[in-house]
């Protein structure tokens, strides 16, 4: 496996604090490896990345609730996912990966939802090892409407639109990650950013405006992607959300500094009640915080 850089250890505070109850809505928990060993073939290795990490990121940026996000390095084993929820208390909440449905039994399911695990990550990117058949996706989405959880999709590298029409008609909440992954060179005839507003047009779809940083063809301050994340603003600000992505899988040069990336988030939002909803009222209702 190529090595991957970590996150920068030394979050700063950021130039204003975010509104109170902010929620980072995907972060992940990675390690140590002594304790939480990869699954059989997994894709990757991260340098470690705990939960007392991830808390001192949230506390410097102000960030008092967010979601542990399940890798691919685990699949189906979510002991790393359990372990954070129970350290870091009420205000975090899960999301399992997939795998889930095809290798564990309705009581694991059970188990996941008390701990606070409320929707579950799909991943089509062959790559990564982590693709659910047909057959299994059709009884993962069964199995997430009896939950009363939603659905999240890791887009491909070259986006969503290799992959939407397995999830287009879906009945449930779906959150598309990082944006979709749409190219800024390319404006408002990206065909992914296209897609995406097309789903957010049906009132079940959400977008999470995360990985500015690498969705970006020029750079820090990233300001090709403000125009992307605006457009799903107005498309739907009621079901827009923000996420840092800590601890920054799979990167090849050096994360940037969590601070910088909430306030890339502030440039997104038009004015404070935007910036309220996205990053308070819109998640809170998602993932089933009160307020």
């Amino acid at each position: 496996m190529p090595p991957y850089l970590p996150f920068d250890p030394n979050p700063r505070r950021p130039m204003r604090l975010p509104p109170m109850g902010t929620i980072d809505s995907q972060f992940h928990v990675l390690g140590p490896i002594e304790k939480y060993p990869e699954r059989p073939g997994a894709a990757y290795r991260m340098p470690t990345a705990t939960w007392e990490a991830a808390l001192r990121m949230h506390k410097a940026l102000g960030i008092e609730r967010g979601i542990i996000v399940q890798t691919t390095t685990y699949g189906a084993d979510h002991a790393v996912v359990l372990d954070g929820l129970a350290a870091m208390g009420p205000n975090y909440r899960g999301c399992a990966n997939a795998l889930v449905f095809a290798e564990k039994d309705d009581a694991y399911l059970a188990k996941l939802h008390d701990a606070g695990v409320r929707g579950a990550r799909f991943s089509f990117r062959q790559e990564l090892g982590a693709v659910l058949s047909d057959k299994d996706f059709a009884r993962a989405i069964a199995r997430i409407r009896e939950l009363g959880w939603y659905a999240k999709i890791q887009p491909e590298k070259d986006g969503i639109v290799s992959s939407v029409e397995k999830y287009a008609s879906l009945d449930v909440p779906v959150l598309i990650d990082h944006m979709a992954r749409p190219d800024p060179l390319r404006g408002k005839d990206d065909p992914n950013l296209v897609k995406m507003l097309e789903l957010l047009s049906k009132g079940n779809f959400w977008v999470m405006l995360s990985l500015g940083e690498k969705t970006s063809k020029k750079g820090p301050p990233w300001d090709d992607v403000i125009p992307i994340a605006r457009a799903y603003i107005e498309a739907a600000p009621d079901r827009c959300v923000w996420a840092s992505d800590w601890p920054h899988p799979v990167s090849v040069v050096q994360p940037p500094n969590d601070a910088d990336l909430l306030e890339l988030m502030y440039s997104y939002a038009p004015d404070e009640a935007a910036l309220e909803k996205i990053l308070v009222r819109n998640p809170a209702k998602l993932f089933g915080f009160a307020g």
